[in-house]
């Protein structure tokens, strides 16, 4: 697992008053659109044995530049675009996540609904208002995870993935993301790392995790591979502590631990036995609700997911949309990915052009045209709701730390797209000598590291940043 020292900032901005500052970079020469190829076949023969997909469009459909635009590739989290903007459509800007306590008699009956912003702190909210209504003791209580009960793991994505944080499960009941932080932290030269969780839950779940890790001097590489069963490699004396996200594989119990830990610090006394229901036929008559939690509005929810590119929130997306399509449906994930698809069609793109396996992206499964990415884009064109969710440039989410102090830095908003042997970009641009423009650049089957590759795919926009009308 590489190491991480910072996480990017999440700022959400208006579009339009963005992307027409001025800023401060080099003067560029102006590019005319027929001399886009010329310069994009430059930065492709550095990578001549890879296939790239793209697509240059304005909003009104013109096209600048296509190379296999029709053609599938498999685009990492650029796929998110795809599940957002269905889900945006579907759904509406201020569609809300609820969880619910239910009293029945003696039974308490928690249902979750796959809100995947729920934290220890929103679980506190929960257990206050119980407290609120005089209950100081529950004797019966069952946690109801019946709405997103199946295919917690897509069947198709990689075993290699599913230890990590960014391909947590996807369940009824989420509590900080279905995941704990490991931190490693360097001691004397010659000392394994001291290993530091989030919370109990982690410390008690990996308590068999093998430490085969080392303080070094601090002329001696650093390198840290983490999964479930080990930690391998070594820190330099006096390095920053290393942090690892590795995904719960039980995540009602996580919930379950959190809880009962937020019931009991509100002076609410618990059973020493919770059931656990994948399948609730139906509520009794006299049941009520007695306290629920709200998510933010998904105009918020889409922020994370694609400004940040968080897996999780794409993939309980792609399923809320699938219970709203198909209520009683035995799979929220095949629901999903069946409305995700309807919707692109009702809004205009190629039904043809796109064949989904997730919501995130993580799949290697998923193929998209860069084609259907633009004509999605296109399509949601309008809404500030879904610009407004994306990165911009120099400044933002996933491309904070790219194009900064160019031309492009606050004219670009996308989405990146990364997972080995696969680099995207899609998104809107607005030239500041040019009509706005949509497009997508996929790029795959390459042989060496994502990193090498990002920097002509930069190259490539830049190159439209600086587009100017000319005569034929």
């Amino acid at each position: 697992m590489k190491r991480s020292r910072s996480a990017p900032v999440t700022v959400s901005i208006a579009l339009l008053p963005v992307l027409t500052l001025a800023i401060a970079a080099p003067a560029q020469a102006g590019i005319c659109p027929a001399q886009l190829a010329d310069g994009i076949a430059t930065e492709q023969a550095k990578f001549d044995r890879s296939r790239w997909g793209i697509s240059i469009q304005t909003f009104d459909g013109e096209s600048l530049y296509a190379q296999e635009s029709d053609r599938f590739f498999i685009p990492a989290s650029n796929v998110k675009l795809l599940t957002t903007a269905a889900a945006l459509t579907q759904l509406g800007a201020d569609y809300r996540i609820r969880t619910s306590v239910y009293q029945s008699e003696d039974l308490l009956r928690v249902v979750g609904r796959g809100d995947p912003s729920v934290g220890d702190d929103q679980l506190l909210q929960l257990a206050t208002q119980l407290r609120d209504r005089g209950i100081r003791r529950i004797d019966s209580m069952i946690l109801d995870e019946s709405t997103f009960a199946a295919e917690p793991i897509n069947p198709s994505w990689e075993a290699g993935d599913l230890p990590y944080g960014y391909a947590a499960p996807v369940s009824s009941f989420i509590v900080n993301e279905n995941a704990v932080t490991l931190r490693l932290i360097p001691q004397a030269i010659g000392d394994p790392l001291r290993l530091e969780w989030n919370n109990e839950f982690g410390a008690v779940l990996f308590n068999l995790i093998e430490n085969q890790s080392f303080t070094v001097a601090a002329t001696e590489p650093e390198f840290i591979q983490v999964d479930r069963q080990r930690i391998r490699g070594q820190l330099q004396v006096d390095s920053p502590a290393d942090e690892t996200s590795l995904s719960v594989p039980e995540p009602s119990l996580y919930f379950l631990d959190r809880w009962q830990i937020a019931l009991r610090s509100v002076g609410i006394s618990l059973p020493e036995g919770v059931g656990l229901a994948d399948r609730w036929l139906s509520p009794p008559d006299n049941e009520i609700e007695i306290a629920a939690i709200d998510s933010p509005p998904l105009s918020q929810l889409l922020i994370p997911t694609n400004q940040e590119s968080n897996n999780l929130y794409a993939e309980s997306l792609l399923r809320q949309v699938g219970i709203a399509a198909q209520p009683e449906t035995d799979s929220p994930l095949q629901a999903g990915i069946a409305a995700i698809e309807s919707t692109l069609s009702q809004i205009g793109v190629d039904p043809e052009g796109f064949d989904l396996a997730d919501g995130s992206g993580l799949s290697r499964h998923n193929l998209v045209t860069p084609e259907a990415i633009v004509q999605t884009l296109q399509a949601m064109s309008d809404s500030t709701v879904y610009r407004n969710s994306l990165a911009v440039a120099g400044e933002s989410g996933t491309l904070v730390n790219r194009f900064q102090g160019t031309i492009a830095q606050g004219r670009l908003q996308g989405k990146t797209g990364a997972i080995s042997g696969v680099a995207a970009l899609s998104g809107y641009l607005n030239p500041p000598n040019y009509e706005p423009i949509a497009f997508s650049i996929l790029v795959n089957h390459f042989d060496v590291p994502v990193r090498e590759v990002r920097p002509s795919v930069d190259a490539i926009v830049l190159q439209l940043a600086q587009l100017e009308a000319c005569d034929d």
